[in-house]
């Protein structure tokens, strides 16, 4: 699995959009604090707009807004609709199979899967909401990561 520009530029656009929980953010704001580029970040929001992640506001008090609340926003779902499967490699992959041609006998594909099930994890136990707060959750146990 790789996290392209996209899904991390959508998902810095979402902490910034729950930062501001209270204001209608214009692409040029999100775009200065997201350090996107206008153009590329108004694809993305509107692809979350379509994913109904966020609304959208015309005119000068317009912007830009979460849809749901920010503990309702599951960065497994996110990164699934915008990247696809979360497989390393085809073989590890439930959504997207695709056989490789050690198929029987591969010493790889365990480790694959496990991969796959630890990404999943993790990515499906966070919510928006845990962003914001810094919390991470592995094993049940609460893990802080530190922001540098």
């Amino acid at each position: 699995m790789k996290i392209s520009t996209k899904g991390e530029y959508a998902l810095r656009a979402l902490i910034v959009l729950g930062q501001n929980r209270d204001a209608w953010l214009s692409v040029g704001e999100l775009s200065r604090k997201t350090l996107v580029s206008e153009p590329y970040l108004e694809k993305i929001l509107l692809q979350l707009k379509k994913m109904d992640y966020v609304e959208s506001k015309r005119g000068h008090q317009g912007g830009f807004n979460l849809l749901r609340e920010p503990d309702n926003i599951n960065l497994g779902e996110v990164i699934r609709q915008l990247e696809g499967p979360l497989a390393p490699m085809g073989c590890a992959s439930i959504t997207k199979y695709e056989p490789c041609e050690l198929e029987v006998g591969c010493l790889l594909k365990p480790l694959w899967v496990l991969i796959r099930e630890v990404i999943a994890h993790v990515l499906e136990q966070t919510t928006l909401q845990h962003l914001l707060d810094g919390q991470f959750y592995l094993n049940e146990k609460d893990v802080r990561v530190p922001c540098s």
